[in-house]
């Protein structure tokens, strides 16, 4: 594919033999741009960005200066392979962002969704596996392996342990340090996370019908009552009417020996 005539790169940017550069993209000064690297249509690189490794971005991102995507994983264990990042549509990666590529032990690859927002400083390590919509804010920090599914919003200055698993729609508050998985939609604050109830603000600006968050209250209260994961093989034997309850017990129950963050 080579460089699209379309495309619009400054001349005081290095764009590597190999590289696939797409319709429309736009690189501003100062990038460097790896032999590796696809940039599909419309991406736009602001200037003194580096994008290298086997790294593709999707349509209409944007990356903001000095982000750094693609390089080698901070893992002792990496040894050289050949991993990939995989970034998806539409997503904005603001200034000193990293996002490393993954490890043969953890797949291969770190893998984005699309329509992201990865705010300043944000950092995301090898194998993470990122969903649609997320957003990560200022100075965020994913440890390896890490599973954000769709709509989750991390607070800014927080950090993910290694392997933790955060469900769909859940919020993480500021200054958070999370050791163990979050159900989806739920609420964690404090400086050493804890479960602190549903994120209705995010159910509410997705027109979660009040008879599901009612449900979703009513599950949050019965886990908070005994044992967390043999609460849940109740309730779920009981097959529940709501698709987000049983969404939660599928999380709960599905094929993972971690830890959870359980109601206080």
């Amino acid at each position: 594919m080579g460089i699209h005539p379309t495309a619009r790169i400054h001349p005081s940017s290095v764009v590597e033999d190999g590289a696939e550069i797409g319709p429309d993209v736009r690189i501003g000064p100062f990038c460097t741009i790896g032999p590796d690297v696809r940039l599909s249509r419309g991406v736009e690189v602001k200037s003194h960005a580096v994008v290298t490794g086997l790294t593709e971005i999707g349509e209409d991102s944007v990356i903001f200066p000095f982000a750094t995507l693609g390089e080698v994983p901070q893992d002792l264990k990496f040894k050289g392979e050949r991993t990939r990042l995989v970034i998806g549509a539409r997503n904005r990666i603001r200034e000193h962002v990293t996002i490393n590529t993954g490890t043969m032990g953890g797949g291969g690859v770190t893998r984005i969704g699309d329509d992201g927002l990865f705010m300043t400083g944000a950092h995301v390590a090898h194998d993470c596996q990122i969903g649609d919509r997320v957003i990560l804010v200022n100075s965020v920090a994913l440890a390896g392996h890490v599973v954000l599914e769709d709509d989750v919003i991390v607070g800014g200055l927080s950090g993910v342990h290694q392997f933790v698993r955060i469900g769909r729609g859940a919020i993480i508050g500021a200054v958070c340090m999370v050791t163990a998985d979050v159900v989806p939609h739920g609420l964690v604050q404090g400086p050493r996370g804890q479960l602190d109830g549903l994120n209705l603000v995010g159910l509410k600006r997705r027109g979660t019908e009040k008879a599901d968050i009612n449900a979703l209250r009513d599950l949050y209260a019965a886990l908070g009552e005994g044992n967390f994961r043999e609460n849940a093989r109740r309730i779920a034997d009981g097959k529940p009417d709501s698709p987000l309850v049983r969404e939660v017990l599928d999380f709960i129950l599905g094929p993972s020996d971690r830890s959870y963050l359980t109601p206080r």
